[in-house]
């Protein structure tokens, strides 16, 4: 029989949950997701509320325990917040995944919309982050952690539905739409870390 497959979940506050019952959350939802399709792996929750770029890459090291057999990397939303420059966010990103390659597990890099805050240049420079690293690291990539809903259409009706009250974190409707549509690109990870 073939092993259970770990898969920790590195990310912010997307990943952690944040404002929602533990069952309702990005991690608890994804389990529930990969036992309906019959995948065997467990998703750890290595999320953490207002965690950067440079957050996550002291983390690595530490989440990469023995037993995790894939990796989830969701950040870059609070160094937008931030205004953090995309060369630093891109360079602790590449740590990030350098640590992955060095142990040989399979990632899969989730992407961020940036707003128009800080204009064009910074936007398109960083969002360029994500389809890079991906190519540079061959890693599987969903382009944009929000996408599910912010795809959807008209943003108010969205922002009402699917949104929590600080126009930022999903509710847990949200976030089943999100497992829904990222569910596979998860799937696709386990099968990797199984190859």
């Amino acid at each position: 029989m073939a092993e259970t497959i770990t898969v920790a979940a590195l990310g912010d506050s997307l990943t952690q949950g944040y404002g929602l019952m533990r069952e309702e959350g990005f991690t608890a939802r994804l389990q529930d997701w990969l036992d309906a399709h019959d995948v065997d792996a467990t998703v750890l929750n290595a999320g953490v509320s207002g965690d950067t770029t440079a957050g996550g890459l002291s983390r690595v090291d530490w989440t990469l325990s023995p037993e995790v057999g894939a990796m989830i990397v969701a950040l870059g939303g609070n160094d937008v917040l931030r205004g953090i420059a995309p060369e630093t966010a891109r360079e602790n990103l590449t740590g990030i995944l350098e640590a992955a390659r060095a142990k040989d597990v399979p990632v899969l890099l989730v992407g961020i919309a940036a707003p128009n805050n800080y204009g064009a240049a910074y936007r398109e420079s960083f969002e360029a982050i994500y389809p890079d690293l991906s190519q540079e690291f061959d890693t599987l990539y969903f382009p944009n952690f929000l996408a599910p809903l912010t795809d959807l259409g008209e943003m108010s009706e969205v922002m009402a539905r699917y949104v929590q009250a600080d126009g930022i974190h999903p509710n847990a409707e949200g976030v089943k739409l999100i497992v829904e549509a990222m569910g596979p690109k998860v799937a696709e990870l386990v099968e990797r870390a199984r190859d």
